[in-house]
C-alpha cells in the first residue's frame, strides 16, 4: 500500500495528488512503516510455519476497494 515515507514525500506533498490517493483507501489514511510490524512479527513467528506462497497485502484496504 502507500506508505508515508521519504520516497512518497512529493506524492504527499501535493495536495490534489495526495487527495485522490486518500480516497481510495478505505482506511482514510497513508499507511506508516510501524503498520508492517504485525505482519512481519506474524511471518518470523510459528504461527506462521504452514504459510507459503501467499501474498499479503498490509494496504489500508486498498485491494478490498
Amino acid at each position: 500500500g502507500y506508505m508515508a515515507t521519504d520516497n512518497t514525500a512529493q506524492l504527499r506533498a501535493d495536495e490534489e495528488r495526495s487527495s485522490d490517493i486518500l480516497k481510495r483507501i478505505p482506511a482514510g489514511r497513508w499507511g506508516e512503516p510501524a503498520d508492517l510490524g504485525g505482519t512481519a512479527v506474524f511471518l518470523a513467528s510459528k504461527a506462521s510455519d504452514y504459510l507459503n506462497g501467499a501474498v499479503i497485502p498490509v494496504d489500508g484496504g486498498w485491494l478490498a476497494r
